[in-house]
């Protein structure tokens, strides 16, 4: 190029052309979950339990049913129970007869807001007043909210029939303590006799909530026939067909769902609450019934990210190499087992080249709501842990923390505890990009301190179909079935313009229903651009093949004497013949007597997920008084394998970073000695807006990865990784204080600034 630089690899990717949804969304266009409504709908409505722990003795709904208005009322005996069955949803297991319970409670409630009935009425207000009417009595039992009292031997026990998976020999009385797992990786014993520094500590945090702002909302329409219509905000439709037809007892092909614009998910809306119960109302009404639930029955009912207990150990050489390294991670899963504690586990010590690991994880439940996946689900957790202890170790062996990261970091072939070897990966370059970066090249301003963390996260594949259409005029339509909640339909398109060498905006991306496309897996793990994105892009070379044989028919020639080139067929060479090039335009305007529509498919499940590293860097106050922090500068770098669209990527890492500050500084659910939430709502909630941060930098480190055809890793999750440890260990360096409770608020650091120097009364 005439300025020096270097000539772009692509056309369009690496582009930041707009948003294929962005003017619906600007102009209120665009149709959320609770925006869809049919003729003669009713509404429904939950009945929730007002008790954390209770048997359920009797329920009584024949006032409610009298009501004048009130068309159905359901409690658990209208939904089939349920086999004993581990299913995935999303990055996370659940089991399909807790499922069942957790939809409706049947035997016993087990958290505030689990529900126990639900009603279809003409209006709002009539299905309110009918709630008030369904006698509930119940049978009060003692509660445990926390994961330390849960593991107790005196705990009152959720689940007379659960016993700990993974104990040998199995234990032979039921406990809250559903599974321990283990990792190993050589010998710890040995390690730790080699260090000549170990550093040991104990750290939590507590639940939090994803933070989407669109509560969950669904739409129901079941026919006389038997086939079922479902509107719903969700992150996999195809998911939530198979659950409401397991939950319902019927056949997937009766059940149709579309996905709506999501508001937010964040892997809170992998899972089913409202849906099977709008069904069933619908069912028995014969109408059309939504539901939406309100920002209280959100913070009550739906699944937030867990807390937890870690303790962590790492034994390490004076010149900074880690010899041996341990993690305990104690982690809450609410009401019903599935804790992402494996996740938290596999990445505890992910970016780091250890020879001696040894993990142990505990899935704990206790009387909380059964919680939900958020953004590399388990991982800032254990990185919390984790990064806190190596900025510990940093501080005691006097060395750069970005260099002690180095001197550890995970390289193309390093084994990890959980026994994956790594292929191409970019966590070195991530380190050296911040490390070479202007942000940490510049001493922070007085007053303020510094404090870097690094994440990681697997990514994942899965199952995933895509469809491409030529239409008449020469454009081209991409269907695919995932949910867009990160950018998606941008990236698909771009990847699908420069396979067929095409202008972007002659692209056009839609999300089909479950009856127009073939399956696909949740978003989620961070895999809709890798994974979809492949069945995209094969599915584009299936339609270019046919496009080449409907070329060589036109020119009578063999196929395979056709190239497909800039848009464009033309011959191989000039032994085929002197033909003009035919366009997009040219062929579709021939189809109908070439062979008919002109389409690609594919289907396929993907491996070969890129891991992801992310390594940030926090500048930060600390008012010595008040204990509020400032966040003066913040810097985000990631491997992110190739940026389709560099501003989402860049928005997922700012994103991820904002949330991630948000769980370090303020977010909390808390818990009264009632067990009843006392903060449900962001009111009380507290997240970080935009006056509270400053523009988040961001540095994008494109290291390929080798199993893409444009070498793609998933972006969204590792920016949520890092920042309760890169804050916490800014809020250390600038305090002297080392916090090891998450979240540290204005309360908790003015606390510890008081005990650490006590203050005279005169001050």
């Amino acid at each position: 190029m005439p300025d020096g630089s270097p000539t772009p690899k692509y056309k369009w990717i690496g582009t930041r052309p707009d948003r294929p949804d962005g003017a619906d969304k600007v102009t209120g266009r665009a149709r959320f979950g609770a925006d869809f409504n049919l003729p003669g709908q009713l509404i429904g409505k939950v009945l929730r339990s007002p008790h954390p722990h209770a048997t359920i003795v009797s329920i009584d709904t024949s006032k409610a049913e009298a009501l004048p208005g009130v068309k159905a009322v359901v409690t658990s005996k209208d939904f089939p129970e349920q086999a004993n069955l581990i299913v995935p949803t999303g990055e996370m297991q659940v089991n399909l007869r807790d499922i069942t319970r957790n939809v409706m409670a049947r035997e016993k409630v087990l958290y505030e807001g689990h529900p126990v009935a639900a009603v279809a009425a003409t209006t709002e207000a009539i299905a309110k007043a009918a709630l008030a009417l369904i006698e509930v009595e119940y049978r009060i039992l003692p509660h445990v909210i926390d994961v330390a009292d849960a593991m107790k031997p005196d705990a009152p026990v959720l689940h007379d029939h659960m016993i700990t998976e993974g104990v040998t020999p199995p234990p032979t009385t039921p406990s809250n303590i559903a599974k321990r797992i283990e990792f190993n990786k050589g010998d710890t014993a040995a390690g730790f006799a080699e260090a000549e520094v170990v550093i040991e500590k104990d750290y939590t945090t507590q639940a939090v909530h994803q933070g989407y702002i669109e509560p969950h909302a669904t739409l129901a329409s079941a026919s006389e026939d038997g086939q079922v219509q479902l509107w719903s905000t969700t992150q996999g439709h195809f998911q939530v067909r198979g659950f409401c037809a397991k939950l319902l007892n019927i056949d997937t092909s009766q059940i149709r769902v579309t996905p709506t614009e999501i508001g937010g998910g964040f892997g809170g809306k992998t899972v089913v609450y409202l849906e099977p119960l709008a069904i069933k109302l619908s069912q028995k009404t014969g109408k059309p019934v939504k539901m939406t639930m309100t920002r209280e029955e959100v913070f009550r009912a739906s699944g937030p990210a867990p807390g937890g207990n870690v303790k962590v150990r790492i034994g390490a050489k004076k010149d900074g190499r880690i010899v041996a390294a341990e993690c305990t991670v104690e982690m809450q899963a609410g009401a019903f087992p599935g804790s992402p504690v494996g996740p938290a586990c596999m990445c505890a010590y992910a970016c780091y080249d250890i020879d001696n690991i040894h993990i142990v994880g505990f899935d704990v439940v206790s009387n909380r709501p059964k919680v939900a996946a958020y953004r590399a689900p388990g991982a800032p957790i254990s990185a919390w842990a984790v990064e806190s202890t190596l900025d510990v170790l940093a501080l005691q062996l006097g060395m750069d923390p970005i260099d002690l990261r180095l001197k550890n970091a995970a390289r193309k072939g390093t084994k990890t505890a959980y026994g994956v070897t790594f292929n191409t990966i970019g966590l070195v370059e991530t380190l050296e990009a911040v490390k070479n970066s202007e942000h940490y090249r510049t001493p922070p301003k007085p007053g303020y301190a510094r404090g870097i963390a690094a994440g990681f996260w697997f990514n994942v594949g899965a199952d995933s179909s895509a469809a491409s259409h030529v239409g008449e005029d020469g454009s081209v339509t991409i269907i695919s079935g995932n949910p867009d909640i990160g950018g998606s339909r941008a990236s698909l398109a771009l990847m699908a313009a420069e396979e067929l060498g095409v202008d972007y905006d002659k692209v056009r991306p839609v999300i089909a229903d479950t009856a127009s496309i073939g399956f696909n897996f949740v978003t989620g793990g961070s895999r809709v651009t890798f994974a979809t994105g492949l069945a995209v892009v094969n599915s584009v070379r299936d339609m270019i093949r046919e496009l080449k044989v409907r070329a060589a028919k036109i020119w009578n020639v063999d196929p395979e004497g056709v190239i497909w080139e800039n848009g464009m067929a033309k011959p191989a060479g000039s032994n085929v013949g002197e033909f003009d090039p035919l366009s997009l335009a040219q062929l579709a305007a021939q189809a109908g007597r070439t062979g008919g529509p002109i389409n690609g498919h594919a289907q396929l499940n993907v491996t070969g997920a890129g891991p992801g590293f992310g390594v940030h860097c926090c500048d930060l106050s600390v008012d010595a008084d008040t204990g509020i922090v400032t966040v003066g500068r913040y810097t985000a770098a990631q491997d992110v394998g190739t940026a389709i669209h560099p501003s989402y990527v860049e928005g997922q890492l700012q994103g991820g970073a904002v949330q991630g500050i948000g769980w370090a500084l303020n977010e909390e659910y808390i818990y009264n000695d009632k067990g009843l939430l006392a903060n449900p709502g962001f009111l009380d909630y507290r997240m970080p807006v935009a006056s509270d941060l400053p523009k988040i930098e961001t540095i994008l480190v494109e290291v390929p990865n080798p199993t893409h055809p444009y070498g793609v890793r998933g972006v969204g999750e590792v920016p949520i990784v890092p920042p309760t440890a890169a804050v916490g260990n800014a809020i250390s360096r600038a305090i002297g204080i080392r916090m090891t409770d998450l979240p540290m608020s204005p309360p908790k650091l003015s606390e510890a600034i008081d005990a650490a120097a006590p203050r005279m009364a005169a001050d």
